[in-house]
């Protein structure tokens, strides 16, 4: 059963991340168009795209929870702590996503694309540590 746990945990990790990757570059998009009817048509990519990669963050969130209530021995595990921190960032990145959505919906748009563009890569560090630390389990 645990491995069957697992695999959910990963796949809804994949939805997760799939959104959490695509949101920020319609982001750039949306802070780039001009006519309204694209605007209109970005406000509601990003709502649907949100509420996608949400289902996915609760799920993984789910099933994380039961793999360690099935095993607890993760809690001693000096990488496990890590991710756990590496989560607690990726989730505060999620709830910017949020910000940014509401910012843009409410016509603020920067006045360059500069940031967002940056914001797109971060959750490359949150990839590669997450996968890394759980794959390898280095301490």
């Amino acid at each position: 059963m645990y491995l069957w746990i697992k695999a959910l945990h990963v796949a809804f990790m994949v939805t997760w991340f799939a959104g959490i990757f695509y949101l920020p570059r319609l982001f750039i998009y949306h802070a780039d168009t001009t006519d309204s009817l694209s605007l209109e048509r970005f406000v509601v990519m990003e709502r649907r795209l949100f509420a996608i990669m949400t289902i996915g963050a609760v799920l993984t969130l789910v099933f994380g929870l039961l793999l360690l209530g099935l095993n607890t021995a993760l809690l001693t595990a000096g990488w496990f702590h890590v991710k756990l921190a590496l989560l607690a960032g990726l989730a505060v990145y999620h709830y910017r996503c949020l910000l940014w959505m509401r910012r843009l919906k409410a016509g603020e748009r920067p006045e360059n694309t500069r940031w967002l563009r940056w914001f797109n890569e971060i959750p490359v560090v949150f990839l590669l540590g997450i996968v890394g630390l759980a794959v390898a389990k280095p301490f």
